[in-house]
């Protein structure tokens, strides 16, 4: 219990109670956006399931094209600025989208232009997040600091998916887009009462945009478990889509009794993320990365219950341990990259690593149909899990994943009040 205690006395640092804060209000608004952006398009006159699948390919595309600029930029400017600016650009866009939707003006590519003005924003502030979080947390409680933003973090995605429908349901997709707009606001504000100082980060050497990814390039392809982890998560997540997007879905619609079946098997998946805190605030691994990598390999457990049809209570356990894994995943491998790799290179890094881990999950989705189509639902679950276990066991193969080490453990000093 002590330990616990110990580590909590992180919240009464002024800055890092800010930036939990403004992090968990983030991703409540994240949390609210995609239920009350999907229903409040749907319910447009003369929309159809095309029309959603623009406005969200129109989000999710600059996401993805500009998050290396993000990063760039992040290891530039002063990544407090940096995150405010993509949380007000955030708010900016949901409160245009919701404008419209509730005057009734919606033309398609303004909808499309809102859309792709919120995908730019995250791309400014994911890389601007890992970094600011160093900036910000003493290097002897930096696990501490991830394992509470990713607490924040989970508890948002929960109450986001049930209050975000709740709000829609209530009073329409339109005023809930507001509600997402505003927690933006909010959490801008609380980044800006932050106060960084800028003499707090090194800087490197001005560069051109195309130099500084090189060199970008250059501190993540030197880590050879940064690259390979990355290349196994491209695969990883291809699988997951594919499972969680399609495959699954379609077998809780096909033998498990639907909807509800679904949403019990994300809940048991959103609970162990939160359980997954717990586990990650004590962990301290000499080898992280390669706890962090093994611990990838019970991911593959809910796949296989779903592709054996086994009991619905078995599957939402399943979902639970993958939710559990993830999340301490996700602690380690944030604080590894956070200790390993230079403050003035860290966004970029971090760019690097988020577009490589997706690039291949719309693969996965448009894949996911015809497998089903042609193999069999069950089957290409089970094939998920095989993807997800070979990727893993290939990860292993790799010397920089198996034999990192963590810095010898430290007394940690009591936070400061500031």
């Amino acid at each position: 219990m002590h330990s616990f205690v110990s580590d909590l006395e992180l919240l009464r640092d002024r800055r890092f109670a800010l930036l939990l804060s403004a992090r968990t209000i983030s991703m409540l608004g994240s949390a609210f956006a995609p239920v009350a952006l999907a229903f409040a398009i749907l319910d447009m006159p003369g929309a159809t399931a095309s029309t959603l699948s623009v406005v969200l390919t129109a989000e999710s595309l600059p996401m993805i094209l500009f998050m290396l600029v993000g990063g760039v930029i992040a290891d530039r400017l002063p990544r407090q600025r940096v995150m405010m600016t993509g949380e007000f650009l955030m708010a900016a866009a949901f409160f245009a989208l919701a404008a419209m939707l509730l005057t009734g003006w919606t033309p398609l590519p303004a909808l499309v232009a809102a859309a792709a003005l919120a995908g730019v924003a995250t791309a400014i502030t994911f890389p601007a997040l890992t970094g600011i979080i160093p900036e910000v947390v003493p290097a002897e409680r930096l696990q501490t600091g991830n394992a509470l933003l990713g607490l924040g973090a989970n508890a948002s995605r929960v109450a986001g998916a049930v209050l975000g429908g709740g709000t829609v349901v209530l009073f329409g997709g339109g005023w809930a887009l507001v509600v997402s707009g505003a927690m933006f606001a909010v959490a801008g504000v609380l980044i800006a009462r932050l106060r960084l100082q800028p003499g707090e980060r090194p800087r490197g050497e001005a560069h051109s945009v195309l130099g500084d990814l090189r060199d970008g390039w250059r501190e993540f392809s030197s880590r050879q478990w940064i690259w390979v982890v990355v290349a196994q998560f491209s695969l990883m997540v291809m699988a997951i889509q594919a499972g969680h997007g399609v495959l699954g879905p379609l077998l809780a619609k096909e033998s498990l009794g639907g909807p509800m079946a679904w949403s019990a098997f994300l809940v048991g998946e959103a609970v162990g993320t939160i359980a997954g805190v717990l586990v990650a605030l004590r962990l301290r691994p000499r080898r992280p990365i390669l706890v962090a990598v093994l611990l990838c390999l019970p991911t593959a457990l809910p796949y296989v219950l779903l592709g054996l049809d086994s009991p619905l209570w078995a599957i939402v356990a399943g979902a639970f341990v993958l939710g559990v894994c993830f999340d301490v995943f996700g602690v380690l491998w944030q604080t590894t990259m956070q200790r390993e790799v230079p403050a003035e290179s860290l966004s970029r890094v971090s760019s690097y690593d988020v577009l490589g881990s997706l690039m291949f999950g719309p693969i996965g989705l448009l894949l996911a149909g015809p497998a089903a189509a042609f193999f069999g639902t069950e089957e290409s679950l089970l094939g998920c899990a095989v993807l997800v276990v070979v990727s893993t066991l290939a990860a292993l193969l790799s010397p920089g994943v198996r034999n990192l080490r963590a810095p010898q453990p430290q007394a940690a000093a009591p936070a400061d009040l500031k």
